[in-house]
């Protein structure tokens, strides 16, 4: 995973964790969801990086790279 894409999953599952405290303040079920949301995706975003990493790791290892 690029150090980019660490950065933009980060500052995503934070955008999210801010709607979600934002909403969870102001009584808005909406804005708190939508936080969630963010970060679930975020977090599935991750997930996939880090199974991509594995498999690279993997192919490496195989092909003597």
């Amino acid at each position: 995973m690029g150090i980019s894409d660490k950065f933009e999953n980060k500052a995503e599952d934070l955008k999210g964790r801010a709607k979600e405290a934002t909403g969870a303040a102001t009584g808005d079920d909406d804005l708190k969801n939508e936080g969630k949301s963010d970060q679930a995706t975020s977090a599935v975003k991750q997930k996939v990086e880090d199974v991509k990493d594995k498999a690279n790791e993997v192919i490496g290892k195989v092909t003597g790279d």
